[in-house]
């Protein structure tokens, strides 16, 4: 385990791979921690060398308190990139680590060549909705939260298996302050003028069954970015690299070898 003693925060995080191998760095979702990429990793090319990490508040990161902006968690990101030499990376982001993705290929377009964007979007939800969830954590716990938000990240084949529980308890074991810091942080972003200005190789992949960001949400921020492909993976939700894993780690593959990454 490593720690990054950054300007705001220190974040857990993990590199696997030699140091010559081509940078990939992978950005989770609200209420998961790094563990997240654990099913497609063994599927991906030999020799890329990967930068995981949990976001502030989640994981093993610490944990300051709410409410916090996209924009911290942004230059979290930026200055963990820096201290640990990764540059010029093809950076797979999933729903929040999306909006990561997007707000940081704007910023610091040096550090990424090329972008994933999965099961995210420029805006999601609206005010109303992360408020309300919040209030909801706040007083009842994440676990209030629980049920509901495996329907919306799973789909009906893997919400009747064994393992949900693994990812149910990942869940409600995330910290309230992370948990609802980040509904702020999403809450209050909508990036679909910055993102409609990018310019990098794109790839937007959405869930026929995500309850969180259905497929066509996905697929209307990924059209902002010209020369961007889109790819829809049947009978999975909002974490594809859970349920499909096999499938996941051939479209990264495949977009990789595309765009010379690999």
């Amino acid at each position: 385990m490593k720690y990054a003693h950054l300007e705001n925060t220190k974040l857990h995080y993990r590199i696997d791979g030699p140091e010559d191998g081509a940078p990939v760095v992978f950005a989770n979702s609200l209420g998961t921690d790094l563990r997240l990429w654990d099913p497609i990793l063994p599927l991906l090319p030999k020799g890329l060398r990967i930068l995981r990490f949990d976001k502030r508040g989640h994981g093993l990161s610490a944990c300051s308190p709410a409410p916090y902006s996209m924009g911290s968690l942004i230059t979290d990101t930026e200055q963990l990139m820096d201290h640990t030499g990764f540059k010029d990376a093809l950076f797979v982001g999933l729903s929040i680590g999306g909006m990561i993705a997007q707000g940081l290929a704007v910023k610091r377009l040096d550090l990424i060549r090329s972008i994933v964007l999965s099961n995210t979007a420029a805006k999601i939800g609206n005010a109303p909705m992360w408020s309300d969830r919040i209030n909801i954590v706040q007083t009842q716990g994440i676990e209030a939260l629980a049920d509901s938000v495996m329907q919306r990240w799973f789909g009906k084949a893997f919400c009747a298996g064994p393992e949900l529980e693994l990812w149910r308890n990942m869940l409600a074991q995330q910290s309230v302050q992370g948990y609802t810091g980040c509904c702020a942080a999403i809450s209050g972003t909508d990036f679909y003028t910055p993102t409609s200005g990018l310019r990098l190789p794109t790839l937007g992949i959405a869930g026929s069954e995500d309850g969180s960001t259905p497929p066509d949400l996905v697929r209307e921020t990924v059209d902002l970015i010209p020369g961007s492909t889109f790819h829809l993976m049947r009978k999975a939700g909002h974490l594809p690299c859970v349920e499909q894993p096999i499938e996941y780690a051939q479209v990264l593959t495949d977009f990789m070898r595309s765009t010379g990454h690999i």
